[in-house]
């Protein structure tokens, strides 16, 4: 497993240790929660808004790709 889902595992591990279906499922949301977290950081570092080009055509970076990877996940 990667280093980094390890560490987001343990996050949302930490509050939900019974083995009840309860905290199973609140384990299961806080550690999707945690992984789109991550993945909107990336895309929100890696946006510029800016304008390129490659042989001719135009490519337009979306600034804000992070708020809809939340809103696709409905996360907050």
């Amino acid at each position: 497993m990667n280093e980094r889902i390890r560490e987001l595992w343990y996050q949302a591990v930490q509050p939900h240790t019974g083995d009840s279906w309860a905290e199973q499922t609140a384990f299961m949301a806080k550690f999707a929660e945690l992984i789109v977290g991550e993945c909107v950081g990336i895309a929100d570092k890696s946006n510029t808004g800016s304008k390129s080009s490659n042989e001719g055509t135009e490519f337009y970076y979306n600034a804000d790709i992070g708020d809809k990877i939340k809103q696709h996940f409905g996360v907050e």
